[in-house]
Formats: structure tokens, sequence, C-alpha cells
């Protein structure tokens, strides 16, 4: 019974992780994948000290980069369990030009795309969120087809005011490119362009552009990218129409933007 104990408590001991590795960090790092052996309850931040340890070469610790667990953009502080997936991810590349944006300047999608363009980038697919000039609530439009009635409720929209906190939007922006990069490797390049002051009705707010050797995965990213920008990115919106102005909150489908 004692030599049991001892057996289950020694599995107990360690737990493994998938370590993967990108452009430059692969690189330096010499191997695109690895498994490390950790102590349980190890955290990300531990996790880099190790890979320290084992790559002394690859300079982790003078190095900018983002950690992503399971797909998903993760902090120093996250614990690790056994059988995560870890992705270390550089800086997003991209062509000429700033990749990541908060701008008063009306947005150009050829001038976005070429951020993202390069020669060995053969898939280019790019979101643009406009002003809309007339909201159709989704449960009143649902509503009126099942009903088969006329119009649904509707809200008529002037014109809207974006405010942002800008730095924090940028580096914002820029995590979130990182988790779509986590989520499909394959992506080259990934540009995001927030417009912020007055914008009339048919005014693009905000551009997204995806780079990758071949189209297939630039399609979700660009739905995973606006899905965020709207869930954690510090940008604000007020709406002015006929009745007044309110700053926007609530469900995306109550909104007059993108």
């Amino acid at each position: 019974m004692a030599e049991m104990e001892v057996e289950v408590k020694g599995m107990n001991e360690t737990i493994s992780i998938r370590v993967r590795a990108f452009a430059v960090l692969r690189e330096a790092l010499g191997t695109a994948e690895t498994s490390i052996t950790l102590a349980p309850e190890t955290d990300v931040a531990g996790l880099l000290a190790r890979l320290a340890t084992i790559y002394p070469d690859a300079n982790l610790p003078d190095r900018r980069f983002s950690v992503a667990v399971n797909r998903a953009y993760a902090p120093p502080e996250r614990v690790l369990a056994d059988g995560d997936e870890v992705a270390l991810i550089p800086p997003v590349g991209g062509g000429a030009g700033k990749l990541f944006e908060i701008t008063d300047r009306p947005l150009s999608l050829d001038e976005i795309a070429a951020r993202v363009n390069a020669a060995d980038r053969g898939g280019i697919t790019l979101f643009a969120g406009a002003v809309r000039g007339v909201t159709v609530a989704a449960a009143s439009a649902a509503a009126s087809a099942a009903a088969g009635a006329g119009a649904a409720d509707e809200t008529t929209t002037d014109h809207l005011e974006y405010e942002a906190y800008g730095e924090m939007a940028e580096a914002t922006l820029a995590d979130i490119a990182a988790g779509a990069q986590a989520r499909w490797p394959s992506l080259s390049a990934i540009s995001i362009v927030h417009r912020v002051g007055r914008l009339e009705v048919g005014d693009i707010a905000v551009v997204i552009a995806v780079a990758a050797a071949h189209r297939q995965d630039t399609f979700n990213a660009c739905h995973y990218v606006i899905d965020r920008i709207k869930q954690i990115a510090p940008i604000w919106k007020r709406e002015v129409g006929p009745d007044g102005a309110a700053w926007v909150e609530g469900p995306e489908a109550l909104e007059s933007g993108y």
C-alpha cells in the first residue's frame, strides 16, 4: 500500500507543456515546437524562465513578444495545466506603415492593404466597418419576419462620434492580432486601423487587413479580430440622431456602427 501511495504521488509531481514558437522566435530557439516538463502550478512567467535557462542563446528576457495559452492571449501570472499549448508570438510583421493605429483621418482600403502586402502573401482579406444610417433591432426584425408583418423597429442615425484611449487602444489592437496569429499560425501579417472623431453615414470606421500565403484562414481571422475589438478595445461611440445623442452600449445587433 505504501509503495502505491508513493507511485501516485510521483505521477502528480510534473506537468507537460507543449511550446510552439514562430518567425524570429522559432529561429532563436532553433525549433518550432518542443515539450517542457514543469512543476504543477507553474505560471507563464515560470515557463519563460525555464525556457531562458534551456535556450540561453535565444536571449528571451531581452526580446519583445506575447504569449498565448491554448490559443488565447495570456498574462505572466496565468497558471499552466498539464497538456496546455503555449505559443511564443513575436510582434506581427508587415509592410510599410504602422500596423495598429488610431487616427482621425479618413481610411483608405488600398493604403491599409498595402501595409500587409508582400511577395510571399497571395491572400489578403479586408474587413471594413462603416456607419449605418438605419439600424433595425434584431429582435424586432425576427419577430416581424415570423409574423409576416411590415417593417421592424428602426433607429435613424445622423452621425457617430468615436473616442478612444489611443495609446492603450493601439496596444490592445496589437494584442488582438497576436491572438489571431496564435489561432491561425499561417497568417503572415495583420493591420488594424480605427478612426475616431465625427463620422458621417457611409464613412469607414475600422479596417482590418489580414495577409497570408493562402486565403483560407484570413476570413476567420477577420471575423475573430472585429469581434475582439468590440469586446475589449478602449474605443467608445456616441450616436447622434433625430431624437438626440447617446453613448452606445449593449448588444452588437443594436449598434449603428459596423
